[in-house]
């Protein structure tokens, strides 16, 4: 047998791993959509098209990989007081969200980046305390 053959094969095998990755969801914040331990795959960024409201998404935060819900947009204006989330003026109806956030308001304007945040509002440390992050750190959008 070639010994190019085996090296050959390996790399076949490999070559789904250029384009899409495992994903451990790890923590709370996007219950009840996704469980502490969920092993989910990722289209990796750079083999998808730019991120678009509503989507699912791994993300380079401040403390470290992590799964949210992408909500501003480059450019989007976010309000937010209690349970309800405005966009540009509008509210956004969020189906989503089983454990909305009770108290609290903000504001974030996204500038060139996304605004991501956790369905399970109570439970999670997202882009209301990050502010948005840039497409750099959007990772890959779950499948």
């Amino acid at each position: 047998m070639r010994p190019w053959i085996p090296l050959a094969a390996l790399a076949l095998a490999l070559s789904p791993l250029l384009v899409v990755h495992p994903v451990r969801v790890s923590g709370h914040s996007m219950a009840p959509a996704l469980a502490d331990g969920d092993l989910r795959w990722a289209l990796r960024a750079w083999a998808t098209h730019a991120p678009r409201r509503g989507e699912i998404w791994a993300v380079a935060g401040p403390q470290g990989r992590s799964v949210k819900r992408v909500l501003g947009l480059p450019g989007d204006t976010i309000t937010w007081n209690g349970p309800e989330l405005w966009v540009n003026g509008q509210r956004l109806e969020e189906a989503w969200v089983i454990h909305p956030e009770r108290g609290g308001e903000g504001h974030q304007i996204c500038g060139t980046g996304y605004l991501v945040l956790g369905d399970n509002r109570p439970e999670s440390q997202d882009g209301r305390s990050w502010g948005p992050v840039p497409v750099q750190a959007m990772r890959g959008r779950l499948l």
